[in-house]
């Protein structure tokens, strides 16, 4: 069977990815990986580079390593995006799906950064966003710090022991 990683962060998430894209397309075709996904940290800035080297990866060797994009977003449940104290914001790692699930992506994306009020310490998705740009996106976990592993903390669970 074969694994497909779908949570990498590369150079384009600052201070926490280090990988090249063009080393992880290659590695991911040493290991017979039919795919690779990117999930930067709030961008999609690797999405070409990810695109033009799974390309050249098929001219150079024949092989086929599917591209798979995705963004590790900053989600938040305050859909009134307060501006008061540090923002509570829950990792989520959304996948694209389809061409159209790209295309939302995209949207979803530059709205959380370009929004008259979304960008507040970081690039901020909401519920309402999701409603919005939802359609062929695939939603995961993320992390420890994803909203799913936080719903003990959310309703006062954590802690009390």
């Amino acid at each position: 069977m074969a694994f497909v990683h779908l949570h990498n962060h590369t150079e384009y998430s600052l201070l926490d990815g280090e990988t090249h894209v063009k080393d992880m397309v290659k590695r991911a075709a040493e290991l017979g990986m039919p795919a690779i996904a990117i999930t930067d940290h709030g961008v999609m800035s690797g999405v070409p580079e990810l695109e033009d080297a799974c390309i050249a990866l098929k001219k150079e060797t024949g092989q086929v390593v599917k591209p798979i994009f995705g963004c590790e977003v900053y989600f938040t449940t305050d859909d009134d995006l307060k501006k008061t104290g540090k923002p509570h914001l829950y990792h989520m790692i959304l996948l694209a799906k389809t061409l159209e699930g790209y295309h939302n992506l995209v949207h979803l994306v530059s709205e959380s950064h370009c929004g008259d009020s979304n960008f507040y310490y970081k690039p901020r998705t909401t519920f309402a966003m999701l409603k919005k740009y939802g359609k062929d996106l695939i939603g995961t976990s993320a992390c420890i710090a994803g909203i799913i592993l936080s719903i003990p903390v959310l309703n006062g669970v954590a802690g009390s022991e």
